[in-house]
């Protein structure tokens, strides 16, 4: 089967190579409605979803993910109550230190994409540590998204083209996608096959706007806590049998 492909965001990828394995990305929502449900704190409905993260991550091999992707703070969610804000913060913070010698052990590569500057200077630090950590690990690449807007990506990748063109570094006809896709935070990766979003609700909410642009798309009732490797291998079977046009014709 023949396809148009598109322009690519980031690397080259070829299809049946070995770097064309999958790219998902997961907006994890539900971890406060799965808590309630049940009459507990949010927090806690938080930290099962970070297991299932955890469990989602170390299945990608056998699923044939090679980017995972994942949502799990955005931009807008500062005006969640103090004692959320805090929680989460703290909870990313564990996670980096329990999970750390298991994710460079295991080949798992962790990025973070989003805005740093606002977040505390411990936990920057705790990210730029377990990056350095994994740099050099290719089996899969975890990809998350905290303090994160597809807008606010695309305004400070724009800043970035504007201030090398003022600089006289860039001629401002020569702005190309591949420029801006260069001046992203996800420089380097290949754009999302699929996006997937769980708790029944049916919209992007700011997340890769740019990079997901060809990206397939499911939406499922479940929420994240719930979400297991079991019911995301149903959904990739499923994406498999999805015609991709990328804007073109199947011949």
């Amino acid at each position: 089967m023949k396809m148009e492909q598109p322009e690519h965001c980031g690397e080259e990828v070829m299809p049946g190579s070995e770097a064309s394995r999958l790219h998902v990305a997961v907006i994890m929502d539900g971890n406060g409605r799965w808590a309630k449900n049940r009459n507990w704190p949010r927090i806690v409905g938080h930290r099962k979803g970070a297991e299932r993260c955890r469990e989602l991550v170390a299945a990608c091999p056998d699923l044939g993910i090679r980017y995972l992707t994942v949502y799990a703070f955005s931009t807008e969610n500062w005006s969640r109550t103090t004692e959320e804000v805090l929680g989460l913060m703290s909870l990313f913070g564990r996670y980096i230190k329990r999970e750390a010698a298991r994710i460079k052990k295991e080949g798992v590569r962790m990025r973070f994409i989003g805005d740093r500057t606002p977040l505390d200077p411990k936990l920057r630090a705790l990210f730029d540590w377990i990056e350095a950590e994994t740099a050099e690990n290719d089996r899969v690449h975890l990809t998350v998204a905290i303090n994160y807007g597809g807008r606010d990506e695309i305004r400070r990748a724009a800043q970035s083209v504007a201030r090398a063109v003022a600089a006289g570094e860039l001629a401002a006809d020569a702005v190309t996608n591949a420029t801006i896709t260069a001046h992203m935070d996800t420089a380097g990766l290949p754009d999302p096959d699929l996006v997937v979003r769980t708790s029944g609700e049916s919209r992007v909410s700011n997340f890769l706007l740019w990079q997901a642009a060809y990206a397939e798309y499911v939406f499922t009732p479940v929420l994240w806590p719930d979400f297991t490797p079991e019911i995301m291998k149903t959904i990739l079977d499923a994406y498999g049998q999805r015609e991709r046009r990328f804007g073109g014709v199947l011949t």
